[in-house]
């Protein structure tokens, strides 16, 4: 593993949730979440090869070398791991290969791109097809996709070149999606929680229904009002709904409670879906919870500045 920036919170000896951020973003984006569990778990962040603090990176960006350094990091301990976007498939891959580091998964609006049924027209597809103009092109494409193109150009032009220089990390990492299946459902062996906003694009909930589906016992979840930026705009009902149920089936010693109560509104085997009603504070109170230290303070504002907003927009 080369340059992997990565953070814990929480106390050590607590239960592992490991969470991974999808494509142009880095884990201050999942800072939100991770403070709604770290009081009762040890938390583990990082910001994927090429991205945020682990850029530059040589890469290769595939899944492959995704996986290693998420085993590296894990560091032989068992662990939930909470994927958001690109990250869902870098959690189920885990799960498949290392099934003894992987409790259970719970995935959000995962891109499944190597379907033939996937579309065309993503934002991650756009990135794509502009590659042949560079990496950097490629980058700002996504970028201005998701944001816009006023949002993109009133960025800072120091902004605006950190995006670009990700760009090497999102072409190899959807390039490498598209090409093969990064796991397979026959192969997950977890408890899995499958989710997505209700008003998250429709090939997002299409896609999510069917992993649902076709994935042993999973449980599909639609939180009400999202879109595919929850984890920051919504952390609060995105641990209750999707997080919170899975680590209430999880038995650390790597066995699912089948015995246990399934949660209120929720089904098993991708028959039903849970529309999210119930709330757990408000996005108002989430959004006034200020850096618990000096680190997280400073680490937040590098998210910030480099564009929170990207991740409003549903169209990867």
């Amino acid at each position: 593993m080369t340059g992997i920036w990565s953070e814990e919170a929480g106390d050590a000896s607590h239960p592992l949730i490991a969470i991974v951020h999808g494509a142009m973003d880095r884990s201050a984006g999942m800072l939100k979440l991770s403070r709604r569990l770290d009081e009762r778990y040890r938390v583990l962040r990082y910001d994927r090869r090429g991205y945020g603090r682990s850029n530059p990176h040589p890469g290769p960006f595939g899944i492959d070398a995704q996986v290693a350094d998420l085993v590296d990091l894990l560091a032989g301990r068992r662990a939930v791991v909470v994927g958001h976007s690109y990250g869902g498939n870098v959690a189920l891959a885990t799960a498949c290969r290392h099934p003894e580091l992987v409790a259970g998964v719970a995935v959000y609006e995962t891109p499944m791109s190597w379907e033939p049924w996937w579309p065309g027209t993503t934002a991650g597809a756009t990135a794509i097809a502009a590659q042949e103009g560079g990496t950097e092109m490629a980058a700002e494409r996504f970028m201005r996709r998701l944001v816009g193109d006023a949002r993109w150009e009133a960025l800072p032009e120091r902004t605006r070149a950190i995006r670009r220089a990700e760009g090497a990390a999102l072409v190899g990492e959807l390039a490498d999606l598209r090409e093969r299946a990064p796991w397979h459902a026959a192969g997950v062996h977890v408890p899995v929680m499958v989710g997505n906003g209700s008003l998250g694009a429709a090939h997002h909930q299409d896609g999510m229904a069917r992993m649902a589906a076709a994935i042993p016992g999973a449980r599909l979840v639609v939180l009400e009002g999202c879109r595919h930026d929850a984890p920051t705009s919504h952390p609060a009902e995105f641990c209750h709904q999707l997080v919170e149920p899975l680590l209430a089936a999880v038995d650390w010693s790597g066995q699912l409670d089948v015995g246990a109560e399934e949660p209120a509104g929720h089904r098993s085997g991708g028959t039903g879906r849970h529309v999210g009603l119930r709330l757990v504070g408000t996005i108002d109170e989430a959004r006034a919870l200020g850096p618990r230290s000096e680190g997280e303070a400073a680490h937040q504002h590098h998210h910030d500045e480099l564009g929170d907003d990207a991740l409003h927009e549903p169209g990867r």
